[in-house]
């Protein structure tokens, strides 16, 4: 038996563990393991790289991908499934492990349904997977936004401002709200709920009723301003071309509220937008031992013929789901959790 690997969409800590994991687990059936480079475009380009247990000793701890990634839809070349399905015969390759979030699992769905023998890891910063409960990645990038929420507290105390901190979360405000609650902010923003500028102009004017001079806002990239509001700038991007998914690249909504705030209210406003740090450095021992089960459980998925089949984290089991329940609906917020957060915005 010989397993395809690649990693597609956007890299996160863990990706590496995972990677390790696959290789390791499948040196204990007896199978030979090969890293497809660049997610799918690998395999619409037949670029690769053999996998053993010298290739992935010493990722554990590294963030990113050793295969590299990329944003590829073989869907937007035309036969690009067909040449995908082709490639991977050419390499030899009897099954693959595609790692990725909605877009590239959605690919893979895709192909499962074309006959082709795929399972799913999922890998999302934004944790936003239907069908399980954390993607590693998420703990990770909580960490460092809660940090440096930390970190930029002191700095708006001692100054008197409004901090606006920026983070990840397209459709999902999953990092939002958990960075948001572990640093003490006095407002989240998130893409579930419309910005209504006057609830957050009644927080800060309340903090300064009671003596705090400061205030401390956590917005994820997706926030929408609502329309009521009649301000120009509702979902902000940073580019209007879009990817290969259909996506456009987010970023600015803090920018934006900052000038608002500050017009508004007359108090010094800085807006600090995290961007790739999330993305970036060493996982967590979470996002580690997370991602290492992932990767164990794919092959066993593999051995198992569960094809079509995506590993999920269930309260502390992995399990199997099929790849369609997890990428048909996005995992968002619910009333319940941003209610519990809201206890604070005061």
């Amino acid at each position: 038996m010989k397993i395809g690997i690649l990693t597609g969409g956007g890299d996160c800590p863990g990706l590496n563990a995972v990677i390790r994991a696959i290789v390791r687990k499948s040196i204990q059936f007896g199978w030979e393991t090969v890293g497809i480079e660049n997610g799918w475009k690998g395999l619409m380009e037949i670029d690769t790289v053999p996998l053993d247990r010298n290739a992935v000793s010493g990722i554990l701890q590294k963030g990113g991908t050793i295969l590299g990634t990329s944003r590829t839809n073989p869907y937007k070349t035309e036969n690009g499934d067909k040449i995908v399905m082709e490639n991977a015969a050419k390499i030899g390759i009897d099954a693959l492990v595609a790692i990725g979030g909605e877009d590239t699992l959605g690919v893979a769905n895709k192909l499962y349904k074309s006959g082709f023998k795929v399972v799913g890891v999922p890998k999302t910063i934004d944790n936003d997977l239907s069908g399980t409960d954390y993607t590693f990645g998420f703990d990770t990038a909580v960490n460092i936004a809660m940090d440096a929420i930390d970190r930029l507290h002191t700095t708006a105390e001692s100054h008197q401002r409004v901090m606006i901190v920026e983070v990840m979360g397209r459709h999902a405000g999953w990092i939002a709200m958990h960075s948001g609650i572990a640093a003490g902010a006095d407002l989240i923003l998130i893409p579930e709920k419309e910005i209504h500028m006057e609830e957050i102009f009644t927080v800060i004017k309340t903090r300064l009723e009671r003596g705090r001079k400061f205030s401390i806002i956590v917005v994820a990239e997706g926030a929408i301003i609502s329309e009521s509001d009649n301000i120009e700038s509702k979902t902000v991007v940073q580019d209007e071309k879009l990817d290969a998914f259909g996506h456009v690249r987010l970023g600015g909504i803090a920018n934006i509220l900052a000038s608002i705030i500050e017009a508004k209210t007359g108090i010094e406003t800085r807006a600090t937008i995290l961007g790739y740090i999330q993305r970036g450095g060493s996982p967590t021992a979470y996002d580690r031992v997370l991602g290492t089960r992932f990767g164990v459980y794919a092959v066993e998925m593999i051995n198992a013929e569960k094809y079509g089949s995506m590993a999920a984290l269930r309260g502390t089991e992995i399990i199997d789901i099929p790849l369609g329940d997890a990428v048909d609906t996005l995992k968002t917020v619910g009333e319940k959790f941003y209610e519990t957060a809201r206890v604070f915005f005061k």
